[in-house]
């Protein structure tokens, strides 16, 4: 089986070795995602954050900073920052769409039970006085 170097080794033009720390994280089939991470940590940086991690952490962590390297190609002042700041902005604009809605809710219920404790008030009123005022009322289309 012939053995193939990992992105970071082909990058560099050296020997893969069998307990490369690179290996399992930029394999050879996506050298842009080594590419990327390197322009901004560095190999060396990100070799020694590989040997800090703990091995199950790793390739989230490495995930992490290939998240982290394209968002700042894409945005060079503020990167993942811009992004999380859009996004916690947007939620602000929907819990206070979700508050005014909530407080709409509540005042049109509360004119909705104003009404209708009115109306029991109408027909108890109808009921003591024995009379009934139908044609007083707008919605009633007897004479429309």
């Amino acid at each position: 089986m012939p053995y193939t170097r990992c992105a970071v080794c082909k990058y560099f033009r050296r020997r893969c070795a069998p307990d490369c720390v690179f290996a399992p994280y930029f394999p050879n089939n996506n050298p842009q995602k080594f590419i990327c991470v390197h322009r901004f940590y560095g190999a060396s940086n990100i070799g020694k954050m590989l040997e800090e991690i703990p091995v199950q952490l790793r390739a989230n962590a490495v995930e992490s900073l290939y998240y982290e390297a394209k968002c700042r190609i894409q945005d060079p002042v503020y990167g993942c920052v811009g992004i999380i700041s859009s996004l916690h902005q947007q939620i602000q604009i929907a819990e206070s769409q979700l508050a005014k809605a909530r407080a709409k809710i509540y005042f049109l219920d509360a004119k909705f039970t104003t009404v209708e404790s009115t109306s029991s008030l109408d027909k108890s009123l109808i009921h003591q006085n024995r009379v009934d005022y139908v044609l007083d009322d707008p919605f009633n289309t007897l004479f429309y």
